[in-house]
């Protein structure tokens, strides 16, 4: 019981990165039309900024407001220079996959080029561990599981209340019947690019974080668990994300406890095709 219960609290806290990472990734898909595989190599430009503001020694936790900075600035700069101008051509959206590919490679060994090759890590205390019934956690990870639940929340009601929100779902369900009534799409799209990117450079750090040492390809792997997620609640779907994200983190890192944990990324694509295969369309996904 003790094992289970330990890899549960582990399955929290990367289920907690996950949602960070996976709503970003999906509400940035749904409203802009671009599967965007650069996203991974965007936490990590943000999770390296955090690590410079946190070497000049600023806490960690206020070296995360540069990361979603970076994350934010990285985002809008790509879209402007990359792939608006190939939207704009009428480029497929296997096109725009193939050259967010491309632009992943360019930031990764760019990162790499100035950052080196070397693991690095941030000055910070993981706290006191606690025993909540059972759960083992230390104060480093109650507090992303806390940064993660703000987000959501924020997320929701930002989707739900706000004219930014509607006007948001409104360009992801039909971008030129939003235009007709009046909603400025193409300045939507670009504060998405925006939004997103400032949750992928918080999530860049929070991962970086979780895992204790990081380098410029770090996040390669971890993408997989953000797409699995993605595709399991459904694409597009935020609270799709949130949902896929609690199941892949947790069925990971349980199954790490009992199975070798070489194979956890196994097990994330066995539950996400086991799904796929009574539900096509994911957890929340409609049918279109």
């Amino acid at each position: 019981m003790s094992l289970l219960l330990a890899s549960v609290g582990f399955g929290l806290v990367t289920s907690a990165v996950l949602a960070i990472a996976a709503v970003g990734f999906t509400l940035q898909f749904a409203v802009t039309d671009v599967l965007n595989l650069a996203f991974a190599a965007v936490m990590t430009a943000g999770a390296f900024a955090a690590y410079l503001v946190n070497e000049a020694g600023a806490s960690i936790w206020v070296a995360i407001v540069a990361a979603m900075a970076a994350g934010a600035v990285l985002s809008a700069v790509l879209n402007y220079v990359v792939y608006t101008p190939f939207q704009r051509r009428g480029a497929a959206p296997i096109t725009l996959v193939i050259i967010s590919l491309g632009t992943a490679l360019i930031v990764e060994f760019g990162i790499a080029a100035l950052a080196g090759g070397i693991n690095v890590s941030y000055l910070m205390s993981q706290g006191k561990t606690h025993d909540l019934g059972g759960l083992i956690l230390t104060t480093v990870q109650l507090i992303i599981i806390a940064i993660s639940l703000v987000v959501m929340v924020g997320v929701y009601a930002m989707l739900r209340y706000t004219k930014l929100g509607k006007a948001m779902r409104a360009t992801a369900a039909n971008r030129m019947l939003a235009r007709s009534c009046g909603i400025r799409a193409g300045r939507v799209i670009a504060i998405t690019w925006g939004l997103t990117g400032a949750l992928c450079g918080l999530a860049g750090t929070v991962f970086a974080i979780d895992v204790g040492s990081f380098n410029a390809s770090s996040t390669d792997i971890f993408l997989i668990l953000i797409l699995a997620a993605v595709f399991l609640g459904g694409p597009g779907n935020a609270y799709g994300a949130m949902l896929g994200a609690l199941v892949i983190g947790l069925g990971t890192e349980v199954s790490a406890a009992y199975i070798d944990a070489d194979y956890k990324y196994v097990v994330a694509f066995v539950i996400l095709l086991a799904m796929l295969a009574v539900r096509p369309t994911g957890l929340l996904g409609a049918a279109t």
